[in-house]
């Protein structure tokens, strides 16, 4: 299995080198030559989580050998889960919502940051890495929790974690500010998602100050989905959800469905669609965005323009305009075009903006959902006894429309991406709950009570917490902080 680089293909790794590595030296992203193929899917039937986990690992990074994935598997998802089956499927109004947050940090970045340290561990031993691996990661909100999770005092790597100082919810921020771990950094950035993510790209990008950290025995990687080892692991979820479909008797086996997803930076849903194109029977994946719908606008028209103003909403980890792993499909979607690939991310760094007319995505529907939408959602599904967080209120308002338009009424599946806990705020005011001027943590007490639901003992637990990180700068000043955080001399201007 080679991976190639989105905006090079003549620039390959192998998978450990792509884990390790997590983004090429010229900007563009490790794709695999060829997708594995799934074959029959009765053979998978009896497969757990652990065990399809397993077998979608292999069939993407074989060169890390059989027996060391299944110590990293069991490692990953272990009693850390509070679902036995590492996650639920929840069925509300005929629709079946796939909860990927029962992990750790309660949201679905788990699934595949619980991984992530172990590949990375494995990946660096095939390549006989004796340097001390940074992990350089921005967040929206979710991703920089789950990855100080998975990372924090593991030997040989340190982790460093950019998030929009105003752009995440309280939780969010309580969960990243009170992180523990001499191996670990969060610093806030005054701006948005999108200047944190270029900030962390223009750093990746800049070769002098890799070389200035590489004579200081250390190696960037990263944790974002923009790492290949980050984005495989989620593949194996919509695959299992599907098999506990047809053993739900739900659908038979070979029917289609559909998958909705509340997208961001777009690995999630690129991920059910690799799980398509390996062989998994999907109709439409239903690309969710909130009120930034630039995706929308690009899956309807062809056209991907940040020329605006970033919109903060009550999904935070979807308040993006630069969406990385669309760089992806529009490499797969054009047959492995990297000079269109890497045309249009050069209009998008200089223009702010660019267009294809001809590419072919019609695997997938775009829609948004407005703020008076997402409330709407809320306590529609909260009135039917279903408890949903803002993001997945996205992803249930936008299949709404979906249905509507098409008039689709096959099974669907709504990838549930975060505990409602999370977003105390959105849920209170959608359900009728006062939170103007109150402690978020009674607003959370009101919201167990009336859903009879009680709070995540991870979330809870926050309220007593020391603030550990407080450091918040502007993006001109990121590497002065990697810098003194690693104890790097001298300044790389």
């Amino acid at each position: 299995m080679k991976y190639v680089s989105t905006r090079d293909k003549d620039i390959w790794v192998d998978s450990a080198q792509g884990i390790l590595q997590g983004i090429s030296k010229e900007g563009g992203l490790f794709v695999p030559t060829s997708l594995p193929c799934l074959g029959d899917l009765g053979n998978l039937m009896d497969m757990d989580y652990r065990e399809l986990a397993l077998y979608v690992l292999e069939s993407f990074f074989p060169s890390l050998g059989n027996e060391d994935l299944e110590e990293a598997v069991n490692k990953a998802y272990d009693n850390k889960f509070t679902s036995e089956d590492i996650v639920d499927i929840k069925k509300a109004k005929g629709i079946s919502f796939l909860e990927l947050y029962h992990g750790p940090t309660l949201a679905f970045k788990d699934m595949a940051l619980s991984i992530l340290p172990q590949l990375m561990k494995l990946a660096k031993g095939k390549k006989g890495v004796d340097r001390e691996i940074v992990i350089l990661t921005a967040t929206s909100g979710d991703t920089g929790k789950a990855a100080l999770e998975g990372f924090a005092n593991v030997e040989g790597i340190k982790i460093i974690v950019f998030y929009p100082e105003d752009g995440v919810s309280k939780v969010q921020k309580l969960q990243m500010t009170s992180q523990e771990g001499d191996n670990a950094l969060v610093v806030g950035i005054r701006g948005n998602f999108d200047n944190a993510q270029s900030g962390v790209k223009e750093i990746f990008s800049n070769k002098e100050f890799k070389d200035l950290l590489e004579e200081n025995n250390y190696i960037l990687s990263s944790a974002n989905s923009i790492n290949i080892g980050r984005l495989v692991p989620q593949v194996a979820y919509y695959i299992y959800a599907y098999i506990q479909l047809v053993k739900a008797k739900e659908i038979q086996l070979g029917d289609q469905i559909n998958i909705v997803v509340p997208t961001g930076n777009f690995g999630n849903i690129l991920a059910a669609y690799y799980a398509k194109e390996m062989g998994l029977p999907v109709n439409k994946l239903i690309c969710a965005s909130n009120d930034n719908k630039v995706l929308t606008e690009f899956l309807r028209a062809g056209q991907y323009d940040i020329n605006k103003d970033l919109i903060l909403t009550s999904s935070p980890s979807m308040d993006i305009l630069i969406s990385s792993n669309l760089e992806r499909l529009i490499f797969h979607l054009s047959n492995g075009d990297h000079k269109l690939v890497r045309e249009k991310m050069e209009d998008l760094a200089k223009k702010g903006y660019y267009e294809i007319s001809d590419l072919n995505s019609s695997d997938f529907y775009g829609n948004y959902a407005n703020e008076e939408e997402v409330s709407q959602a809320i306590k529609e599904m909260f009135d039917q006894g279903y408890l949903m967080d803002s993001h997945t209120a996205v992803a249930y308002s936008v299949y709404k429309k979906y249905r509507e338009e098409t008039k689709d009424d096959r099974k669907t599946l709504i990838a549930s991406t975060a505990s409602p806990f999370k977003f105390g705020q959105k849920i209170a005011s959608s359900i009728g709950i006062h939170s103007q001027d109150r402690d978020e943590f009674s607003i959370l007490e009101e919201i167990s009570k009336l859903s009879n639901i009680e709070i995540p003992e991870n979330i809870r637990s926050l309220k007593e917490k020391e603030i550990r990180h407080k450091k918040v700068i502007d993006k001109n000043e990121m590497k002065d902080s990697i810098m003194e955080f690693l104890k790097v001399g001298g300044r790389n201007d």
